[in-house]
């Protein structure tokens, strides 16, 4: 199994998660929730996570739309 970066921290994360568990565990609480919903907005906020990422946003500060 080869292990892909995480999008934020570039150390290994599995596949299949969006970041590394550290990572993931940054982020609040609602924002984990709202990105492990499977429905028609799932991409829209995988992108908003994507866009905050890139611009640096600190995990803690993260939000994506519900």
């Amino acid at each position: 199994m080869r292990l892909t970066p995480c999008y934020s921290c570039k150390k290994p994360r599995q596949p299949g998660h969006y970041l590394c568990s550290a990572c993931w565990n940054r982020l609040s609480g609602p924002v984990r929730r709202a990105l492990c919903k499977r429905d028609r907005l799932a991409l829209a906020r995988l992108r908003q996570l994507h866009s905050q990422l890139d611009g640096r946003t600190p995990l803690p500060e993260i939000v994506v739309s519900a």
